[in-house]
C-alpha cells in the first residue's frame, strides 16, 4: 500500500488479508520468502523531527514491527541500532539501509537474545557508537504454534519462548538503564495474547502477560530516575514470524478474528512506539497500548 498515511480511509478495507495469499515458510521466515509483501511504511511515514537526535536500540529490528519501527524512528530524526537472527542477515541489511536513506546512522547487530552475554554485549555495542541509549525497544520474540496446545509443547520450545520473549528483556533493562539519561523510554511488545490467550499459543501469550506486568512494575522502579516504561500490545499482524509458525489452515484465516476483520501492518504500530518514545507521551510510564484491530485488553 503506498497511499498517503494520512488519507481517510476505511480502516477495514485497508488492507487486503494477507494469509490468503501466502504459504508457510520456514523459521524464522524472511521478508522476501513472502508472497504478500508487509507494509513496513517505506513510501508512506513521513516524520516530523520527534525523536531528533534520540539514540535507539530495537531489537528484532530486521522485519515486521521492528523494520516499521526502525524506519519510523530514522525518519523522526533518530540513530538506531537493530538486533537480529544470523538467518536475518539479508532483512536486517535491508531495514539498516532504509534507516541511512533518512539520513540516520543505523547498526545492525547479529545476536541470539537467549543468552545473557549477548544481551549485555549488544548495549555495549550501542553505547560504544552513541554514548548512551536514549529509546530501548525490546521487540524480537519467538513463538510456535501447537495444534495440540499444552500436549504439544516441549520444554526446549517453552525455554526459548520465555528467554527469547521474558529473560531477554530482562537482561537488556539490567544492561541499559545505566546507561539512560532522565526522559530516556523503554518501550516492549506485549500483545493481545497477554489478555486473551490462544490455546494454540499457551507458552507465547503467557510470556507476552509477564511482559505487561514486567513492564508496568518497571515503570513504577524507574520513575525516580526520570526513565519511563511502557507496552504496546498488538493484535494480529503480518510479519514474517507468521507463516513461519502457524500451519496453512491458520495462516488462511490469520487476522480475522479481529473486530476489524483483518490482520494489521507493521506500519500500522509504528507510530504508537513514536509516540511513547517522544515527549509527547511525557506523562506516561506503566501503561499498555492496545493496538488490536478492536479486541479488548483488559
Amino acid at each position: 500500500m503506498t497511499q498517503d498515511q494520512f488519507t481517510q480511509q476505511d480502516p477495514t478495507e485497508q488492507h487486503a488479508a494477507p494469509g490468503s495469499g501466502d504459504r508457510t515458510v520456514e523459521h524464522p521466515g524472511r521478508t522476501a520468502d513472502l508472497d504478500v509483501r508487509p507494509d513496513h511504511g517505506e513510501q508512506t511515514y513521513r516524520g516530523t523531527g520527534r525523536l531528533e537526535g534520540r539514540k535507539a536500540v530495537i531489537t528484532g529490528g530486521d522485519s515486521g514491527i521492528g523494520r516499521a519501527v526502525a524506519i519510523a524512528f530514522a525518519r523522526e530524526g533518530a540513530d538506531v541500532l537493530i538486533t537480529h537472527l544470523d538467518a536475518e542477515k539479508d532483512d536486517a541489511e535491508e531495514t539498516a539501509g532504509l534507516v541511512r536513506e533518512a539520513g540516520r546512522t543505523a547498526l545492525a547487530v547479529a545476536a541470539d537474545l537467549t543468552d545473557e552475554q549477548t544481551c549485555h554485549d549488544v548495549v555495549r555495542r550501542a553505547v560504544e557508537e552513541f554514548g548512551r541509549i536514549d529509546v530501548l525497544v525490546s521487540n524480537a520474540a519467538y513463538q510456535m504454534s501447537q495444534s495440540d496446545g499444552l500436549a504439544g509443547i516441549t520444554t526446549e520450545q517453552f525455554d526459548r519462548v520465555m528467554k527469547t520473549n521474558v529473560y531477554a528483556l530482562f537482561w537488556l533493562c539490567k544492561a541499559a538503564v545505566p546507561h539512560m539519561p532522565a526522559g530516556s523510554s523503554i518501550i516492549t511488545s506485549s500483545s493481545v495474547q497477554a489478555f486473551q490467550p490462544s490455546p494454540h499459543l499457551l507458552d507465547y501469550a503467557t510470556s507476552k502477560a509477564a511482559i505487561v506486568n514486567f513492564t508496568k512494575g518497571l515503570g513504577h522502579d524507574l520513575i525516580e530516575k526520570g526513565i519511563r516504561a511502557n507496552s504496546v500490545a498488538p493484535g494480529p499482524v503480518w510479519t514474517p514470524l507468521i507463516p513461519a509458525t502457524m500451519d496453512e489452515e491458520k495462516l488462511e484465516s490469520f487476522g480475522a478474528q479481529a473486530p476489524m476483520g483483518r490482520a494489521a501492518q507493521p506500519a500500522e504500530l509504528a507510530p504508537f512506539y513514536v509516540f511513547l518514545a517522544s515527549q509527547e507521551s511525557s506523562y506516561m510510564t506503566s501503561e499498555v497500548l492496545g493496538v488490536t484491530g478492536g479486541s479488548p485488553i483488559t
